[in-house]
């Protein structure tokens, strides 16, 4: 019976391990996460050992029963980690040779630990994917719900952060599940390409045994196997796949944030945030601030550089497998931990959003907001749009010295202007009559938010 500081690769070395090498290299701490992946792995793998003649049928099922028991001794707590044996796969190994004997010294034939480790991250990576787009899809209807509520209620839109144009905030909510959406897909299309089998590339080339890895790659849900032993052992793209647009994912939160927390200010207050999901002052009794929202911000940051660390891990790394990719965990663990946490902390915070309406319809007034409407009325009299741009900015100006809003001027002077200017003018720059001109396909009128809303009905309900 070994024990279970057997190293698997004790017999070319005459001196034990430094312990302190011991600790250095180890990463049990961080990779028994990968437990059920591997253990997945391992009854995959001695199926088809079992299919292909290297195991008996017998034999088999004692690897089964173990793996069962092992898998039960992890889970509840009663598993002893154990720096000398490396990692995940070992202890497992050692635990099963510790059960069935010589039996479980079998079932590393045709299968190395490169093959392995690769295979557990594609299983993880592909849970962690669901569970992303899942995470996405509840954010995204929550959206919709609040857009619904809000369809047709006026506020600011704005360029350079200076009021633009009047749009509705569930246009602006909208335009936010649309960002949502290409996340949505982008997680959705690598999966594709992390759903391979690399099980049986063995160390670097393969195996010397009649192994059937597509029997394994069935057994695992995979789509199919990778197509090259070395590169399967060497890839790490699905990882840099799942940070990079866990980091876009990430951007798009931080815009967000960055919208919902000035527009709870006291100097906007075009929102209000449930108490649930604010906090206060140490200082300040009068204090609400938006801290969830902060820290989805501020924790963008932490996913940006575990995109940074994982592409300079694999930077000029030479091909098979280096000690290098056992810091990918790290990257891949906190990145995925990090970005679930910002998604059901944003969709918290849609949840408790209340529009200011009188507040947020007063603000869409200021700062000349429908001058491009009245731009837009002189072209419908076939006055060329530089020339209308002209005619207008010449009013606004006029309109800032006499410190008056464009609908306060008076028809006798908008005539000086344009001889073209009649009473309709009037119509064309309330808040209102903009918003409702916006009618194509996109914009913000109420017909059109409602026809994104509907769309976007029908995107969250579509089978993945």
């Amino acid at each position: 019976m070994a024990k279970k500081t057997k190293k698997p690769w004790q017999g070319r070395f005459s001196k034990k391990t430094h312990q302190f090498v011991e600790g250095f290299t180890s990463s049990i701490e961080l990779d028994n996460r990968l437990a059920t992946y591997d253990i997945w792995g391992t009854e995959a793998h001695a199926k088809m050992l079992e299919k292909v003649g290297i195991l008996t049928n017998s034999e088999l099922r004692k690897v089964l029963s173990a793996l069962k028991k092992v898998e039960n001794k992890i889970y509840s707590g009663k598993m002893k980690w154990n720096h000398s044996l490396e990692d995940i796969h070992m202890h497992i190994e050692n635990e099963l040779i510790d059960m069935i004997g010589d039996t479980a010294k079998k079932i590393h034939t045709g299968r190395s630990r490169n093959d392995q480790v690769a295979t557990d991250m594609r299983l993880y990576v592909r849970d962690e994917i669901i569970d992303v787009v899942d995470s996405i899809i509840i954010l995204q209807k929550k959206i919709i719900k609040l857009a619904e509520k809000y369809s047709d209620s006026i506020m600011p839109g704005f360029t350079h952060l200076q009021v633009a144009q009047p749009v509705t905030f569930g246009f602006i909510l909208m335009s936010w599940f649309f960002m949502l959406e290409r996340d949505k897909e982008r997680f959705v299309y690598s999966f594709g390409r992390v759903n391979t089998c690399p099980l049986g590339s063995g160390a670097l080339s393969g195996s010397s045994h009649k192994l059937d890895r597509k029997y394994v790659a069935k057994l695992l849900d995979f789509e199919g196997i990778t197509d090259n032993a070395l590169d399967s052992v060497s890839d790490r793209d699905f990882i840099i796949d799942f940070i990079s647009n866990s980091s876009i994912l990430m951007s798009h939160l931080s815009r967000f944030s960055e919208e919902i927390i000035i527009w709870c200010s006291t100097i906007y207050n075009f929102i209000e945030l449930d108490d649930e999901v604010c906090t206060g002052s140490s200082i300040m009794p009068q204090k609400k601030n938006p801290d969830v929202l902060e820290l989805i911000r501020g924790r963008t940051g932490t996913i940006y550089g575990q995109l940074i660390n994982i592409l300079t891990i694999v930077k000029a790394q030479p091909f098979a497998y280096n000690r290098d990719n056992q810091e990918d965990k790290k990257a891949l663990f906190d990145c995925g931990d990090t970005l679930l946490n910002c998604l059901s902390a944003m969709s918290l915070s849609i949840d408790s959003i209340k529009l200011n309406k009188d507040v947020a319809k007063m603000a869409s007034k200021k700062g000349y907001s429908t001058a491009t409407d009245f731009a837009d009325y002189l072209v419908n009299k076939k006055v060329p749009f530089r020339d209308a741009h002209e005619i207008v900015g010449k009013a606004v100006a006029f309109a800032i010295k006499k410190n008056l809003d464009l609908n306060e001027i008076t028809l006798k002077d908008y005539k000086n202007f344009s001889k073209l200017i009649e009473e309709d003018i009037y119509k064309i720059l309330t808040v209102e009559g903009s918003v409702n001109s916006k009618k194509t396909l996109g914009g913000t009128s109420h017909g059109e938010v409602i026809k994104q809303i509907k769309k976007a009905k029908k995107l969250v309900s579509t089978k993945r």
